[in-house]
């Protein structure tokens, strides 16, 4: 089983030489520690920033340098900072490759829900609505079932979407799977789990197709 650190490191695998990835809050941050050192990947954060790197050491923080969960980041050489008019000019234009992000619900036909559980206060959906409406490759961090143990990798999603048929991989503290026309299609296990682990923890479609390695993380 995968911490969220693994859960990153695994994904760091999908991020590929001349990518622009945008990360969103949560999990998906960690993914910018766990990229290769030998390609390279611009990361984009929607707040107006192009170029960061890894989070800071402690004590080398700049409070003014910060992506869209209010961390504080670092920059590589070239960066730039510009306004929201910009970097949403970068999603809408589909010029991003790569958009990962955390999510509370997704459905067995891709639909996501990232941003509102309804009564409790929220401060707005930021821009994950835009990020899933213009990115053709979503892969979504998470893990695989909620505090109380049930399924967050539902037949339909219970709490308000963020987008329709959208996501296309997902990698949770169990698996990663792809979101295909019969439902979740696993394509690996987390280290020392089983895929009936798996099965149980999944309450969408699980499609299973021969000998499911483990992750080579």
């Amino acid at each position: 089983m995968l911490d969220k650190n693994g859960i990153a490191k695994r994904i760091a695998k999908e991020v590929k030489d001349g990518y622009y990835v945008n990360l969103g809050i949560g999990i998906p941050t960690l993914v910018a520690n766990f990229v290769r050192d030998d390609i390279s990947v611009e990361f984009q954060s929607e707040n107006g920033v192009l170029g960061m790197g890894p989070f800071p050491f402690e004590g080398a923080e700049d409070a003014d340098i910060i992506n869209a969960g209010k961390q504080t980041i670092t920059t590589l050489p070239g960066a730039s900072f510009f306004d929201s008019a910009m970097s949403f000019g970068m999603i809408r234009g589909k010029h991003v490759d790569l958009t990962i992000l955390g999510a509370m619900e997704v459905a067995e036909n891709g639909d996501i829900a990232n941003w509102k559980i309804p009564g409790k206060m929220v401060k707005g959906m930021g821009g994950a609505m835009d990020l899933v409406a213009s990115a053709e490759n979503i892969i979504v961090a998470m893990m695989h079932t909620n505090r109380a143990g049930k399924s967050k990798l539902l037949k339909q999603c219970t709490l308000p979407l963020t987008g329709v048929g959208c996501v296309t991989k997902i990698v949770t503290n169990l698996a990663v799977l792809e979101v295909t026309s019969e439902g979740f299609k696993l394509l690996e296990r987390a280290p020392g789990v089983s895929v009936k682990e798996i099965e149980e923890a999944t309450e969408g479609n699980l499609v299973v197709d021969g000998d499911i390695p483990e992750m080579n993380i």
